[in-house]
């Protein structure tokens, strides 16, 4: 199987780029993130045209997350379970679905804005949440996977250039714990390979020639546990779908798994 996950930024703007990508892609299961849309507004007709049903957790013009599978969407939880609110919204950012032999959850973090800012103390009971939400799938049998922009660089080594992050969110030392409580939670990080360059980026912003410059970070995540990450036959970054006209900030992660 083939398994993704892409945060397109406006499924509507991408949809063009998303369907050609899936044709050629072979994907069997992509997780979205950054929709944008109401669920009444998202394409599940071109999308059933090519094979794919899909499961959506959508309110609105922002956040938005999706399960496209073709292989199957059962069992499918909308939001996450016991989620913090934030100005008393329940904002749409996690979606479970098991797809054929593999269950997954495509989550789309909260940003976090600034330190101090109450977006980052909802960002760090938000992964906290989640954390307690995946357990008993991550310490299961069967092959499970949390993929999304979580907004969290793992490391130093997952942002293009560290001291440009002093006094930032997205490297801080709390949100890199929540990070690890989650991988305790019984998940590994599943590290693409890098097509180009030392280190797989998934995110460059538009401005200041970012993706040319290769001035990246890598934020885009796939956590399995030991049955998914055992059956991993390769990961990778298409920086290709970064390219081009009307592309999205980040670039689809790619796993294959023997499942």
């Amino acid at each position: 199987m083939r398994i993704a996950t892409w945060n397109v930024n406006s499924i509507t703007a991408r949809l063009p780029r998303l369907l050609a990508w899936l044709e050629s892609s072979g994907t069997d299961v992509l997780c979205v993130q950054e929709t944008k849309c109401a669920e009444a507004a998202f394409p599940f007709e071109p999308l059933r045209e090519l094979g794919y049903e899909a499961a959506v957790n959508a309110t609105g013009r922002w956040n938005g997350v999706a399960v496209l599978s073709r292989v199957g969407l059962d069992e499918v939880v909308s939001g996450l379970p016991g989620g913090p609110d934030y100005d008393g919204d329940q904002e749409p950012r996690a979606i479970a679905a098991t797809c054929g032999p593999v269950r997954v959850w495509s989550v789309y973090v909260p940003n976090g804005r600034e330190i101090g800012h109450p977006h980052y103390d909802y960002k760090l009971r938000w992964l906290d949440t989640l954390r307690e939400a995946v357990g008993e799938d991550a310490k299961g049998p069967r092959p499970f996977a949390v993929l999304g922009d979580f907004n969290v660089a793992p490391t130093d080594d997952d942002v293009w250039d560290r001291s440009r992050f002093d006094g930032l969110t997205h490297v801080t030392d709390k949100e890199r714990e929540a990070l690890a409580a989650l991988r305790g939670a019984g998940l590994s990080d599943v590290v693409p390979r890098p097509l180009k360059y030392d280190h797989p980026f998934t995110y460059w912003d538009y401005r200041e020639l970012c993706f040319p410059k290769n001035r990246g970070m890598r934020i885009d995540l796939v956590y399995g546990n030991g049955a998914f990450a055992d059956a991993v036959g390769d990961a990778y970054v298409d920086r290709e779908e970064r390219k081009g006209k009307g592309a999205s900030d980040h670039a689809p992660v790619v796993v294959d798994v023997q499942a």
